[in-house]
């Protein structure tokens, strides 16, 4: 099974009936050879309507179990860091991690578990910066960027 599902893998009359899923005010069910229906729960539900929604605007969609491990490299890439800085963070406990053999190798819950965490650390970061310039008055409301 592929892990990963791109939006243009539908053409328009399928993405039109998802739509049709979306709009839908009853659970959406699965249905076997035996014509037997068996209703999705609500948080498959949700989770299905996010998907087609991110597919609709164009996204590709990977799943994988949280369980799944990752290489240094693997890691570092999904970060957005070079791999000798996931290296750091292992070493330093940042981001915990287990070894085959002599390898490192990252749990992708643990990798989703630090990215949220430096996120949101980052928004708040910026959010007492911009506090700090709009109660110096330094923040100007109409600023295009454009001062040519």
């Amino acid at each position: 099974m592929e892990h990963r599902i791109d939006s243009s893998q539908l053409n328009p009359s399928e993405m039109e009936a998802m739509e049709t899923l979306l709009r839908s005010k009853k659970l959406p069910a699965l249905v076997d050879s035996n014509e037997k229906r068996i209703e999705l729960p609500e948080p498959i539900f949700k989770l299905l309507v996010h998907v087609i929604q991110m597919m609709k605007q164009g996204r590709s969609i990977v799943m994988m179990p949280e369980d799944e491990t990752f290489t240094t490299q693997a890691a570092a890439n999904f970060l957005g860091v070079s791999r000798q800085h996931l290296v750091d963070l292992l070493e330093d406990g940042k981001i915990p991690f287990h070894k085959v053999g002599s390898h490192r190798r990252v749990y992708f819950r643990d990798l989703k578990a630090y990215a949220d965490q430096r996120d949101k650390s980052r928004r708040e970061t910026l959010d007492k910066l911009f506090d700090e310039v709009t109660k110096a008055d330094k923040y100007d409301s109409n600023y295009t960027g454009d001062d040519r």
